[in-house]
């Protein structure tokens, strides 16, 4: 991110820099209805206009490795503010914004105004933002018109924009203006030194340190076009931008087609879902592309992130299950995940980053707030499932691929994660999980429910650490018990049987010390003193994934997480609306979470409950289908399912996000019964189950080992019958057992 030339601008202030008052982002801002572009390290979110404004807004602008390089990026058309006709993302690395200036600035008639001149935007993003503008005039007679483009940089760290308050900030450099570029630069307290730039095809009639402005005469039925580009770390001298360009004006075509060829290999190598209802595969085709855009590249090599825009970076949990859920759409994302994480592994003990050996980290950031030390996430391990969960995921991606070269490879890091849990995640020896703050800017809760309220009592009042959350403990039984299964496989067989008897145990200890009879359910969580929290939470159903409870509980389970207090209607909250600390609009506390859903859902289908999964299924559908692109968000909130059309929305969800978009393919697997066993050649297809609304579903392409296999499944009734169509590459035996 360095930039090399030294600065020939002088120091001034934010406010100058800027040319708008500081802005308070304590309180951030919705985003839901932002357009959101997103390529590798740089993504965009704008208002409905195309536009980042008003100036500084907390939560829009052009990022780039966790800085916003733009926080106002506005155009004025005439002097009036244009009417929006459309706006719509294509690709999620293309948008398309359409609008209006109608006749009453050029003499019109307010009262029987007629949309003069149509402007499209185009906009897209690759290693820069390009934007290309077309204004045409449809009226009879030319007009005098002019274009202006207004800009500023507060080059604000990510956290800085969700609210993060700072007691200083670096030096800001007075902008560089040429004839057709303006740069910005600011050092920041870590000592680096950064820039962003526009630079204009077309030489501006008049360009400032804020503005660059294009006047001109628009003939009846003519266009005018205008491109531009912003640019993430330019040259400092302002000469060596915006000009000779030898595409002008085609540029935007010439940058599209490596993206789209990416875009188009990407869903080739993908398992390709039909079904006989439109918006289901609208939903689906989504997904599938906004998997592939949240990839990003960390340290040399490829990784999914987490969401946009609070979380476009590598996250271990996030990440890992993102991986989980796509496995069968295209196990290459759980490939690059388990190497990039084993990278990452811990290998010292540092307080500062809650860093251990074999620890899994929870997350990396770029920004300026982690290279000058204000937050401890260069990388950050301070999350308790992470390590667990990345041995779930070696094994059931050996499941899917049948890769020995992998699970070799992969091996010593298992051995090492392994290691950390049963004596760094075991504080205190009882066999558990705990965690607890070290880091003075760590994460006071380390499970994937991590705000700081988000582990309570029923009451509210918040447990002593450390604490040990039940799904975490599912967790750690499933990857011993399947850690024990991969050293089966690979001949050692007294690491197989020592880890066996310990997933046993542990498993004994899980239902001992969290099943609460009186509640059908599981604890929440212990805490420092052992005491058991006995919050009815969707955490529980994560044990049936795992399988932990046997088929008495899981029968209790099922009826208790369908119960009114728990299903919404658009889906399971987090916790039950019959306790006094629920509230709907919280992260945590009530809300609802579509991957969450997804796991408990599959965990029904698994532990033999196969009918509960399908109103969960059905309502995460209904949810989707009211929402812009059919796209799960992060979350939702968890009132009651109603008249709307639509569940309540949570104003600061990410969208798109990994683990929302990979939940549909969850809940597929959990109504199909697919089962990969890759080594053994073999899939399993047990008691399919589609949800009401689908009639059939068709697969195509779905990866096992070296094969590649089509299934079809249809719906008679409470029936659900399944083919085997094809099959090309290895041979494979295809087990369908219907219910």
């Amino acid at each position: 991110m360095k930039v090399e030339q030294e600065l020939a601008p002088a120091p001034i202030s934010m406010e100058e820099a800027v040319g708008y008052p500081a802005v308070d982002c304590r309180h951030g801002a919705a985003v839901q209805d932002a357009l959101v572009l997103k390529n590798e390290r740089i993504f965009l979110l704008l208002n409905e206009r195309g536009d980042v404004t008003p100036p500084g807004h907390c939560g829009l602008g052009f990022f780039h490795d966790d800085t916003r390089m733009l926080s106002q990026y506005e155009l004025l058309l005439a002097g009036t503010p244009p009417t929006v006709l459309s706006s719509q993302v294509v690709r999620m690395y293309s948008s398309q914004v359409d609008l209006a200036v109608d006749d009453t600035a050029f003499g019109g008639n307010s009262w029987n105004v007629t949309n003069a001149v149509h402007v499209r935007r185009e906009l897209l993003i690759d290693d820069r933002l390009t934007e290309r503008i077309t204004l045409t005039n449809f009226l009879e007679r030319s007009v005098d018109f002019w274009a202006e483009l207004r800009f500023a940089n507060d080059f604000a760290d990510i956290f800085e924009v969700r609210g993060w308050k700072r007691a200083e900030r670096g030096t800001f450099y007075e902008p560089v203006v040429g004839e057709r570029s303006v740069i910005f630069s600011y050092r920041g307290r870590d000592g680096e030194l950064v820039s962003s730039g526009l630079a204009f095809d077309d030489e501006p009639d008049e360009i400032g340190p804020h503005m660059a402005k294009w006047r001109f005469r628009l003939d009846p039925h003519r266009s005018r076009r205008l491109e531009w580009h912003a640019l993430v770390n330019p040259p400092l001298d302002a000469a060596q931008l915006g000009n000779g360009r030898a595409h002008r004006h085609r540029d935007i075509e010439r940058r599209r087609v490596p993206l789209e060829t990416a875009y188009d290999s990407w869903r080739a190598g993908c398992t390709h879902f039909s079904s006989n209802v439109a918006e289901f595969n609208s939903a689906l085709d989504h997904a599938v592309t906004d998997v592939r855009s949240l990839y990003t590249e960390a340290d040399g090599m490829p990784i999914i992130s987490a969401g946009i825009p609070w979380y476009s970076a590598p996250f271990g949990r996030d990440s890992i299950i993102a991986s989980l859920q796509t496995l069968p759409l295209n196990p290459q994302v759980a490939m690059d995940t388990l190497r990039y994480l084993a990278r990452m592994q811990g290998k010292e003990v540092n307080p500062a980053t809650e860093e251990q050996p074999g620890k899994i980290m929870h997350e990396l950031r770029r920004g300026e707030l982690a290279r000058a030390g204000e937050i401890p996430h260069v990388p950050y391990y301070g999350t308790i499932d992470a390590t667990p969960l990345w041995l779930i995921l070696l094994h059931e991606t050996w499941r899917w691929t049948g890769d020995e070269a992998l699970v070799r490879e992969m091996l010593p890091h298992a051995e090492r994660a392994l290691a950390w849990i049963d004596h760094y995640g075991d504080m205190d020896g009882d066999g558990f999980l705990e965690y607890a703050k070290v880091s003075p800017n760590g994460l006071v809760n380390q499970g994937w429910k991590d705000s700081w309220d988000g582990v309570p009592f029923p009451d509210g009042m918040l447990p002593d650490p450390p604490i040990a959350l039940v799904e975490v403990q599912g967790y750690a039984f499933d990857a011993k018990r399947r850690m024990a299964a991969l050293y089966h496989a690979f001949g050692d067989s007294a690491r197989s049987t020592l880890l066996r008897r310990q997933a046993a145990l542990l498993r004994e200890k899980i239902i001992d010390h969290y099943w609460l009879e009186e509640l059908s359910t599981f604890a929440l969580a212990l805490d420092g003193n052992k005491k058991p929290l006995p919050t009815v939470t969707s955490n529980a159903g994560h044990l049936l994934w795992c399988r932990v409870p046997d088929a008495v509980r899981a029968s209790r389970m099922a009826s208790r997480l369908l119960a009114p207090d728990m299903f919404s209607g658009w889906g399971l909250r987090t916790l039950s609306s019959s306790h006094p600390v629920y509230n709907p609009m919280s992260y945590h506390d009530g809300s609802v979470w579509p991957h969450d859903n997804g796991i408990v859902a599959l965990g029904l289908s698994l532990s033999g409950q196969k009918p509960a999964m399908l109103p969960i299924f059905s309502a995460l559908y209904d949810a989707a289908n009211g929402l812009r692109y059919n796209r799960l968000p992060e979350l939702y909130c968890g009132m009651v399912r109603a008249q709307g059309l639509r569940p309540v929305l949570y104003p600061v969800s990410c969208s798109p996000q990994a683990w929302a978009s990979g939940a549909f393919f969850m809940l597929l697997q959990a109504a199909t019964g697919i089962l990969a066993d890759a080594p053994a050649r073999e899939l399993h297809v047990r008691e399919p189950l589609l949800p009401h609304f689908l009639g059939e579903l068709a697969i195509h392409g779905l990866r096992v080992g070296g094969s590649r296999l089509s299934l079809q499944f249809t719906r008679r009734g409470n029936r659900t019958l399944a083919n085997l169509l094809d099959v090309e590459g290895d041979p494979i035996h295809v087990l369908i057992d219907l219910a």
